[in-house]
């Protein structure tokens, strides 16, 4: 029975983490999942593209400071963004106030 319960548990919580990932309800920084997924491909080494209208769209809402905040965390790099391209960005999309972090 123990078993039954833990298992019932474990498949909600996969559910509600799919359900999560696929809504774009998600944010950091007033940034959408989805700009977040559209950014990611430009500060992603070793040869990353240029930053797409749709990552500088939804870098041009994002609060600057609060993403400054990560410039020197270790999650960026373990979900395998590179800060110092992350910092280029907005200067890559040519916002016209970049930030100073």
């Amino acid at each position: 029975m123990e078993k039954m319960k833990g298992l019932q548990a474990l498949i909600l919580a996969m559910i509600m983490v799919m359900a999560i990932a696929t809504t774009d309800a998600q944010s950091i920084c007033n940034m959408p999942a989805s700009g977040l997924m559209a950014c990611k491909p430009a500060v992603t080494p070793p040869n990353p593209p240029p930053p797409t209208s749709t990552c500088c769209s939804a870098l041009s809402y994002a609060d600057m400071r609060c993403l400054c905040s990560y410039k020197n965390s270790k999650l960026l790099p373990s979900l395998g963004i590179d800060p110092n391209l992350a910092m280029k960005l907005p200067s890559l999309c040519k916002l016209p106030h970049p930030a100073n972090c």
